[in-house]
């Protein structure tokens, strides 16, 4: 996958997340040009999302996606302010518990996708999605660990 190509794919998660219509009302940019930002056809290769976009649909996401996909190319970790929309876990032994669970439903979609031999597109998707929730998942246990490594 090229560079462009996964900036692409995290564009359209992010604006799916948020809901199509409702991205166009909060950019006031139309369904044809998001759709743009995204598309992986040729004549659109080089157009990507405005930053001032991006930080407008990532604020009301449930997870910043072109920054997650930005800061996964230069191998940085991100962690979630106190002020972050998603409700906080409560503790460690609830993350390890949605923990395992994510990972279940990501390895029953990976039997499931891997059955005939070869995973498709939308089955790749959908092991994506598990796997980007278990990175949430994650995210919140590491909060968590370094709030309880604080309390002395």
């Amino acid at each position: 996958m090229t560079l462009a190509s996964y900036l692409k794919k995290h564009t359209e998660l992010l604006v799916k997340d948020v809901g199509i219509e409702a991205a166009c009302d909060l950019t006031g940019k139309s369904k044809a040009t998001l759709g743009r930002y995204y598309s992986d056809q040729d004549e659109h290769g080089d157009r990507f999302m405005p930053i001032d976009v991006v930080a407008q649909l990532e604020e009301a996401a449930k997870f910043p996606h072109v920054t997650a996909a930005l800061a996964d190319l230069r191998k940085i970790t991100m962690s979630y302010d106190a002020d972050r929309k998603n409700a906080p876990s409560g503790n460690v032994n609830a993350d390890v518990i949605a923990l395992a669970q994510r990972f279940g439903m990501l390895m029953a979609e990976y039997n499931h996708a891997i059955g005939d031999g070869k995973i498709s597109i939308n089955e790749a998707k959908r092991l994506l999605r598990e796997t980007l929730e278990i990175q949430k998942v994650l995210l919140e246990m590491k909060l968590n660990l370094e709030e309880e490594a604080t309390q002395d």
